[in-house]
């Protein structure tokens, strides 16, 4: 089941999926990919992703730019993935019947997911902008990196 909401913001549009058949943490793998990207570009991603919680946040973020041409006229060559969230839904017990009348518990969990795309057209300052969203590894290029050998004499672990 998939609602679609207007929020209160001008560039803002979003998208809801409620109760799908999958774990929290298996659809935060994915949706961490994803996170302050461009709509083309995510789209992408999801495609070539080996995971089963692609198709459904996939499904999700082409609903959320539907809505955003048609409910507010926004071009999807200038949507953003502004917040993707990922909550826990209901979880579903059920008792598997085993040998010697024995039961055994089966739990299938669910999950809700958020996807709200932004228009960057509005922004004057659009790629300093879409820069703050996205994950940054090393920060500048002259970072250096330090490794502490812990296991050698005289680090955390040394038996003698």
């Amino acid at each position: 089941m998939i609602k679609k909401r207007k929020m209160k913001s001008y560039t803002e549009v979003y998208a809801v999926g409620q109760y799908i058949s999958m774990s929290a943490h298996k659809a935060r793998r994915v949706i961490d990919q994803i996170r302050g990207r461009s709509y083309e570009e995510t789209l992408m991603i999801l495609e070539l992703m080996p995971y089963r919680a692609c198709f459904p946040i996939f499904k999700l973020v082409y609903s959320a730019a539907a809505n955003a041409s048609h409910n507010k006229g926004f071009n999807e060559s200038n949507l953003v993935i502004r917040k993707a969230e990922v909550n826990e839904g209901n979880t579903v017990k059920k008792l598997k019947p085993r040998a010697r009348g024995r039961s055994y518990p089966i739990k299938k969990h669910t999950c809700h997911i958020i996807i709200v795309l932004e228009d960057m057209s509005l922004y004057e300052e659009s790629d300093e902008y879409l820069m703050s969203f996205k994950k940054t590894i090393w920060g500048n290029k002259n970072t250096k990196i330090v490794c502490h050998d812990t296991y050698g004499s005289g680090g955390l672990w040394d038996k003698k």
